[in-house]
């Protein structure tokens, strides 16, 4: 039946899909992101105009849901701005266009590897180390610095929420607040690169996506529902280890995706 839905996808290329789609819906709910980062395994078996895009959707989709199970935490629109998510989404806002210069006119593959390298570095360094850096949380501007810094990396890898969660353990910020700010963010930063894609390439969107997306969404959302009830349970040490786990992970598949194209 799955098959007749979707006739230029094998039943077993599909079952697998939707097993690394689960995996990452589980592991976004438990942790706020990284649903692209370990959702990107299905590239493998999708071509990039479709499973990019689908990537997107589904992550948009992951993390509203998860903002709706955790809207008693999150802070009024009214307090997004200085002290909430409002710095991160303008600075992101004004980083997407100058990462998108930095993909179009630099050697992409040797930013991603940087990248790549530096963010699997501090992973294994904070894992690893004694205690936990600590710097100053700024003020506003230095949150619009850190939203242009994730959506200038967002530009050329797809991964805006990285440079938030790095921040955000650097200033030692407590679960609920670091999930309240990162990820409005990740969404905002989707919901734009939709826009975008829509508008450029509106093609990408025809019904055997809409087949595809509809397929996966019903494994998505229960996934991400299951992911949220672990994240409550965890204590705010556990959830900076998973979260450093993540981003070495992320960092390595940056790397893999890089190296092995």
């Amino acid at each position: 039946m799955l098959s007749a839905l979707t006739p230029d996808l094998p039943a077993p290329a599909l079952a697998t899909i939707l097993a690394v789609l689960a995996t990452a819906a589980l592991v976004s709910g438990m942790s706020g992101f990284g649903f692209s980062a370990v959702g990107a395994a299905i590239l493998a078996l999708l071509p990039p105009g479709q499973g990019v895009p689908l990537l997107m959707v589904l992550s948009a989709a992951n993390q509203m849901l998860s903002l709706r199970q955790l809207r008693r935490e999150m802070a009024p629109l009214c307090q997004w701005w200085p002290t909430g998510p409002g710095p991160y989404l303008a600075g992101g806002l004004l980083g997407v266009p100058c990462g998108l210069w930095l993909l179009a006119h630099l050697p992409a593959g040797i930013l991603v590897v940087l990248f790549g390298a530096l963010l699997s570095a501090y992973a294994a360094l904070a894992l690893f180390r004694r205690g936990h850096w600590r710097v100053p949380p700024g003020g506003w501007r230095t949150r619009v610095v850190v939203g242009w810094i994730g959506g200038a990396i967002g530009g050329f890898t797809a991964f805006p929420g990285a440079a938030l969660v790095v921040w955000q353990g650097l200033v030692d910020t407590p679960k609920e607040t670091a999930r309240a700010t990162t990820q409005p963010y990740i969404l905002g930063m989707q919901v734009v690169g939709l826009v975008l894609l829509a508008a450029s390439r509106p093609e990408t969107f025809d019904p055997q996506f809409l087949r595809l997306l509809a397929l996966c969404l019903p494994v998505v959302l229960p996934c991400t529902l299951a992911g949220v009830a672990i994240y409550r349970r965890m204590s705010d040490r556990n959830f900076r280890q998973i979260t450093l786990m993540l981003l070495a992970a992320s960092g390595i598949g940056l790397l893999g995706r890089s190296l092995f194209a």
